[in-house]
């Protein structure tokens, strides 16, 4: 595993939503890469996003997972763009009611920390609603 995605992974390990940053232009990615997706330099680093954003679409996963995923069914997976501009696909907190019915597209999430559970100890970003 390379070093970008080892600070990625400590971060959410951590609490904290980190994205790169261009040291040379400013400009923001997800997911970590070498060089800046808009002018080529590699001087990079990471900052905490705010962890705000919008979800742009989602899905919940009831049947037939990936292998590795059986014992995590049913699961929220939804793409995130955040208030950064970057986009990530995140795991989603089922809702008050235990499901995630209160989910819509274009609805405000926050990033949120893992809490006990299945699927919990993986090294994913996780949001719920704001």
């Amino acid at each position: 595993m390379s070093d970008i995605v080892k600070t990625f992974q400590s971060g959410l390990a951590d609490g904290k939503l980190l994205i790169q940053s261009c040291n040379a232009c400013k400009n923001k990615m997800l997911y970590p890469r070498h060089r800046c997706t808009k002018c080529h330099a590699n001087d990079l680093g990471w900052v905490e996003a705010s962890g705000k954003g919008t979800l742009h679409s989602y899905t919940v996963v009831r049947a037939i997972p990936p292998a590795g995923f059986e014992g995590e069914l049913p699961y929220g997976l939804g793409i995130v763009k955040l208030e950064e501009g970057v986009q990530l696909m995140a795991r989603l907190k089922p809702g008050a009611s235990g499901d995630w019915s209160q989910y819509a597209c274009d609805a405000a999430v926050a990033f949120a920390r893992p809490s006990p559970g299945p699927g919990d100890d993986r090294a994913v970003a996780w949001f719920k609603l704001a």
